[in-house]
């Protein structure tokens, strides 16, 4: 597999339909026609790591990205997807049968990094992890929105058997830095785990297109969580605006370079060719100590909490 990481992942969890998909989280309506430019353009800027689940959309995230990865060297990709408790049926070998399905609509055999997408049971689904990865299915684990203690658990449990987690992947933003307060950014750093941050535009609300003016898509999950906030988060955007003058760069690309900045890997979601432009433009700006700490200041001072219902404070 691909070994020079890129500094930032794409997200797929807008593309398709269905439940907890991208019609009705993002109010999209994407398929192959429209995302394949999408994919194309990543490949050419060396942006190929990417990252979905099983859940997203029933399985039509993965089955889209999955017609397009069967057209390129599989070395030259690098897959995330995840397994969630939630939807997993009651047989014993119930991890087992999510990532069959996630490697036949991936069309592969191999996943890079496979997730507990969240720690419904740190108790009951680590162990599962261990067969996989012992027999070459998933070459790296990671865990999804655990806090401090259900990492360490984890860790335990996969120790044991001489594995070990590769990666966190938790909501962390401007407006969401729970688990940089709860100490995960630090445990990460000190034990060489890729701190994976997701929600970094807070789907959209921190790239400067959408006020009051101009809401999200009522009737859907973003629309939601964020439009009757979009008054509070002009002064950030304002100051994402101002940072940004120094590079040409867009708010939703400053906002990529502070999670940068800050020693994780953002995962962004992609859904047009110029989203990815920008992406691996991002990935090429260094703010100042100064800009970063004038940021978090004015996204404290929002006051939005912006956590989802599946997640938890870290």
């Amino acid at each position: 597999m691909s070994t020079a990481k890129p500094k930032i992942a794409l997200g797929a969890w807008s593309w398709g339909a269905g439940a907890a998909g991208g019609d009705q989280v993002f109010g999209n309506h994407l398929f192959e026609k429209d995302l394949k430019p999408v994919f194309e353009k990543a490949m050419e800027c060396g942006l190929n790591l990417w990252d979905t689940a099983a859940v997203y959309g029933e399985g039509t995230s993965e089955r889209i990205l999955g017609n397009f990865v069967k057209d390129v060297r599989r070395e030259g990709v690098v897959l995330s997807t995840k397994f969630t408790p939630q939807i997993a049926g009651s047989s014993p070998d119930a991890m087992q049968k999510m990532l069959d399905g996630s490697k036949e609509r991936l069309h592969t055999d191999v996943i890079d990094i496979y997730w507990i997408h969240n720690p419904m049971d740190v108790e009951k689904w680590t162990p599962d992890l261990i067969p996989l990865a012992k027999s070459g299915q998933i070459l790296s684990i990671g865990v999804s929105n655990h806090n401090l203690d259900e990492i360490k658990r984890a860790e335990e449990i996969l120790a044991a058997e001489g594995l070990k987690i590769s990666a966190v992947q938790n909501h962390y933003s401007l407006l969401h830095r729970s688990s940089e307060r709860a100490g995960i950014l630090d445990y990460c750093k000190e034990n060489g785990i890729t701190f994976y941050s997701y929600m970094v535009l807070e789907q959209g609300a921190l790239t400067g297109r959408y006020n009051e003016a101009n809401p999200f898509p009522d009737g859907t999950g973003r629309g939601d969580s964020y439009n009757p906030h979009l008054r509070k988060l002009a002064a950030l955007i304002d100051e994402l605006k101002t940072v940004g003058t120094r590079f040409d760069a867009s708010p939703a690309q400053v906002a990529t370079a502070w999670a940068i900045a800050k020693g994780t890997l953002p995962i962004i979601g992609v859904t047009k060719v110029s989203q990815v432009e920008e992406a691996a433009r991002a990935a090429q700006i260094e703010l100042t100590a100064d800009e970063i700490s004038r940021l978090e200041r004015l996204g404290d001072e929002t006051g939005v909490h912006t956590l989802r219902e599946w997640e938890k404070e870290m």
